[in-house]
């Protein structure tokens, strides 16, 4: 999704957003976030990875139908 949404900003718009993000947090502020996202990111694609998926046996199925 975050790659289909940058192919429609040009330069422009994102010098704003980095302008805008400028002004409301600081320049001191924006790593930490942007740090904070990473871990974030990279904590959920671990979470997918390590999870398997959970089957439903088919007597369980077969027993909700009725």
């Amino acid at each position: 999704m975050v790659d289909s949404v940058l192919l429609f900003l040009g330069a422009q718009e994102i010098i704003l957003i980095v302008l805008a993000l400028l002004l409301l947090f600081g320049g001191r502020k924006i790593p930490e976030l942007m740090r904070g996202m990473g871990r974030g990111i990279r904590e959920f694609k671990e979470g997918q990875k390590e999870s398997p998926k959970e089957e439903i046996p088919k007597e369980e199925l077969e027993g909700n139908k009725q």
